[in-house]
């Protein structure tokens, strides 16, 4: 059980636990109302104690387990709250979550650490009332919702996450061949000619590629994640652990070389789409797959935010995801059988009436 390696940023000027604020872009307390750049809190004595201590608690705990940092933080499951010591029971992929008893942001440092060390992070740009004024323009014009699925209570359980995702940059040659076609026709006379020649062609060239985001995380699901993307790559930055106050955090369970193959064909899709994209003015073109040679891969482990928001409904569970940077929304929607009902009524009343008064003037 590791009771150490815990973070809760504390405001310098009366104790209490920050949060990062989307919209101010600053870390504020919601007791004394102060406000803090980045710069301003990581200069704090407490900041830097905060941090240190995370760091040294992961270091004795990967030394004392006898295996690797990651091995080892993934079997951790109790924490205890740096504010008021209550015990933090959690998944294994949970990196930063909520005291449940004084309400604190609490960031699991030692989940942090050494090689599962984000190399990114992109901050929130959402806040709660941003994110659940977009869901609220997302299921308005769905008329078949049930009426609790808008409610504020269960608007207000929307949640900020950071998920973790792999970014790769690339340097590559990519070369292809086709074989296309180029058709004349002409008449002389009573006959009609057709010339169909046939051309080789060869394109190569330098393609760079900027950030290739795959998911880092087993447990969810891929459209959903795929749905909210992309992230601008001017968002990025270098990770800094205060971001992550106030929100939850997710760690990743999937290592870069379990995906590395999958990045290699998606590249080289883009690729052959490049390259053929060059070729115009034949009849037909039929093109070989690409060859790609990587000269150089560049892979940072980043945390996205995304606000979620799920609805249990007859045993199913449907989900709502925003990006928490650009605002695209992904969401599936439960449909109420008691709305669907009073439409089929509406239809037939209106359909009975209809048919009626086309009765009355034709016969």
């Amino acid at each position: 059980m590791n009771t150490t390696a815990t973070v809760t940023y504390q405001c310098p000027n009366c104790s209490a636990g920050l949060a990062f604020n989307p919209e101010k872009q600053k870390f504020c307390c919601e007791f004394c109302l102060s406000e803090f750049t980045e710069r301003e809190l990581l200069s704090t004595e407490s900041a830097r104690e905060a941090e240190q201590a995370a760091s040294e608690a992961a270091e004795r705990a990967a030394e004392e387990s006898e295996i690797p940092d990651e091995e080892y933080c993934a079997k951790m499951g109790e924490y205890h709250c740096a504010s008021c010591g209550a015990d933090i029971v959690c998944d294994d992929t949970t990196a930063a979550t909520e005291c449940p008893y004084c309400h604190n942001p609490v960031i699991l440092g030692g989940r942090l650490a050494g090689q599962m060390r984000p190399h990114k992070v992109i901050p929130f740009r959402f806040d709660k009332e941003g994110a659940k004024g977009k869901f609220r323009q997302f299921a308005k014009r769905k008329w078949f919702v049930p009426r609790d699925f808008v409610s504020e209570a269960q608007v207000d359980k929307i949640c900020g996450i950071y998920y973790p995702f792999w970014c790769t940059d690339a340097d590559t040659t990519a070369a292809m061949t086709a074989r296309a076609t180029r058709v004349r026709t002409w008449r002389a006379g009573d006959y009609r000619y057709t010339e169909t020649s046939k051309f080789h062609i060869v394109r190569k060239g330098e393609i760079h590629f900027e950030d290739i985001v795959t998911p880092a995380l087993k447990e969810e699901e891929r459209e959903m994640l795929s749905g909210i993307l992309p992230y601008p790559s001017d968002s990025l930055q270098d990770f800094s652990m205060p971001y992550l106050s106030g929100f939850l955090a997710k760690k990743r369970d999937i290592e870069k070389d379990a995906v590395r193959e999958a990045v290699r064909a998606r590249m080289a899709g883009y690729a052959q789409t490049l390259l053929q994209n060059t070729i115009h003015g034949y009849a037909t073109v039929t093109p070989t797959a690409p060859r790609l040679l990587t000269k150089r891969m560049h892979w940072d482990y980043t945390l996205m935010p995304i606000w979620l928001l799920t609805y249990s409904r007859k045993g199913k569970t449907y989900t709502y995801a925003m990006n928490g940077y650009t605002g695209k929304v992904w969401g599936q929607l439960p449909v109420s059988g008691k709305r669907l009902a009073v439409l089929g009524a509406i239809v037939g009343v209106v359909a009975g009436l209809l048919a009626g008064l086309i009765r009355a003037f034709l016969f």
